[in-house]
């Protein structure tokens, strides 16, 4: 009986809050004599009635809120759940992710939704342990044999797996899930990296490696935890093991086991191998430890890297001058370099633009939360109470006509350059500061993996637009941005794949 109370309760509420809709009318709210924007929010249900109205738009609805909001910062409270802080506004992120750093922690109730799946990793960890983690990373990502090894593993990766498959749906005129296949090469790629194993996710003769499905389905779940209306639900179902807890739990279980056989494996060969789980068992540092060290970087490795060059893919098949630019830069480069080293890549200036802008619009993380471990006042006069969330969000910050113009709805690889019409080859990149553009964080946790992640993303950019055309199956205006664990395009990216022609052999990249 107490059982069936636990799971009616917050049906219950539900009910009350579709007979208030009826009665309530919306209105803004402010919160104390502040003037911070808000939804429509009400006594007890906080903004509920709204968050079920806009559900399936959360991130439009955020930023129209913020695009009203005089200081781009906005005031929400849900029923179950702490008040939360959101803002676009670039001198509140500087002082959450710089200036205040030690006040804005992740904090137990965000760790506490990724927890289960990613343990004590430094992506899910404060103070002293996410300290020790970041300095044993850093270490480990500024060494040039580990970027010498990832260019090496593209190499590999793209040239004798990836190449074939476009070749062979050219063809064949095969239709391809190209989100699928990029997921599946960046993550053949980062557990190379990570793991120094092979798991050849991107056979598409073969089903999905276990560890990759596992992964893919606990991200899933973790994620839609943090978007339930009622934040009590998911920790009900998890202490009942019920519907989608259960399958996380059972997801997790799987990857905790498999990335721990791979650990005890590694522990006999790692002196002969480069890989990042080689240099943390030389190390000496415990198992656990390891294990959700590496986890974070293959979800980090595996889902960003994909989901930034599809969103960029699919933008370039509706800005076709923009493909040809790209071409044109490779081809210049490759004349002087030969081959896609690392040098080459550094050259690939309009490329790095496109994805700046790219992510711009579809960020592949579209929010990140901290939460404030004193009472503070944020530049913009916002104020902070103990055990708020403050989220900083640039999904909506990427859309503010304050920082980024008229044309922000536009994508202007242009607007990355110091000069105008800096697309032309040997153009200068402007400086934008990474609060104003925090899509790989910013301040002491900025993102350590960053410069192997453009290497990896122009290098995909690079190799495939020189060899071949990329056609939607489907013409739409813009796909739907699904923000889960990472951003993803709902219903995949299928695209049909032509040989360009005059296209470099496929073999001149090695």
């Amino acid at each position: 009986m107490f059982l069936s109370l636990l799971v009616f309760i917050p049906l219950g509420f539900l009910f009350l809050s579709s007979l208030l809709s009826i009665t309530l009318q919306v209105h803004y709210h402010y919160s104390n004599s502040s003037t911070i924007y808000g939804p429509p929010s009400y006594p007890i249900l906080g903004c509920l009635l709204s968050f079920y109205k806009n559900q399936n738009r959360i991130l439009d609805w955020y930023t129209d809120l913020l695009s009203i909001s005089p200081t781009k910062t906005i005031s929400v409270k849900r029923l179950g759940a702490r008040r939360t802080i959101v803002t676009a506004n670039p001198d509140n992120v500087e002082y959450i992710l710089k200036t205040q750093f030690r006040n804005f922690p992740k904090g137990k109730p965000f760790t506490e939704l990724l927890g289960d799946l990613l343990g004590f990793g430094i992506f899910n960890a404060d103070g002293e342990l996410w300290s020790t983690q970041r300095k044993l990373a850093s270490h480990e990502f500024s060494t040039k044999s580990l970027r010498d090894f990832v260019v090496k593993t593209l190499e590999d990766e793209v040239r004798d797996r990836l190449i074939p498959i476009l070749e062979s749906a050219a063809e064949s005129n095969k239709v391809l899930d190209l989100q699928d296949v990029l997921r599946r090469l960046a993550f053949d790629s980062i557990c190379r990296v990570a793991l120094g194993i092979d798991p050849c996710a991107l056979d598409l003769s073969s089903p999905l490696p276990v560890l990759a499905k596992a992964i893919e389905t606990a991200s899933e779940i973790s994620a839609k935890r943090a978007t339930q209306p009622l934040y009590l639900v998911w920790k009900i179902k998890r202490a009942l093991n019920l519907g989608s807890e259960k399958k996380l739990k059972e997801s997790i279980a799987t990857v905790h086991g498999l990335v721990s056989e791979i650990i005890q494996t590694k522990r006999q060969t790692a002196c002969e191998n480069r890989d990042l789980l080689s240099r943390l068992v030389l190390a000496g540092h415990d198992e656990q430890v390891i294990r959700d060290i590496v986890i974070s970087f293959i979800i980090a490795g595996r889902d960003t890297t994909s989901s930034a060059l599809t969103w960029l893919l699919w933008l370039l098949t509706k800005h076709r001058n923009k493909e040809e630019l790209i071409v044109k830069e490779v081809n210049h480069v490759l004349e002087n370099q030969k081959a896609l080293d690392f040098e080459a890549l550094k050259e690939l200036r309009f490329i790095h633009a496109c994805l700046c802008e790219s992510m711009r619009l579809y960020p592949p993380v579209a929010w990140d939360s901290k939460h404030a471990a004193t009472d503070d006042i944020l530049p913009d006069g916002t104020k902070v109470r103990k055990g708020d969330r403050v989220t900083y969000f640039p999904y909506g910050m990427g859309k503010m006509e304050e920082l980024w113009g008229k044309d922000r709805f536009e994508f202007k690889p242009d607007r990355w350059f110091d000069e105008p019409g800096g697309a032309d080859i040997g153009g200068e990149l402007k400086y934008v500061s990474p609060y104003k553009y925090p899509v790989f964080q910013a301040g002491p946790r900025v993102c350590i993996g960053k410069e192997m992640a453009f290497i990896q993303m122009k290098y995909v950019v690079a190799d495939i637009l020189r060899r071949f055309e990329i056609k939607p199956v489907f013409e739409v205006d813009e796909p739907v941005y699904i923000p889960l664990f990472t951003a993803e395009m709902a219903g995949g990216f299928k695209v049909m794949i032509k040989k360009r022609s005059g296209c470099y052999d496929s073999m001149t990249s090695a």
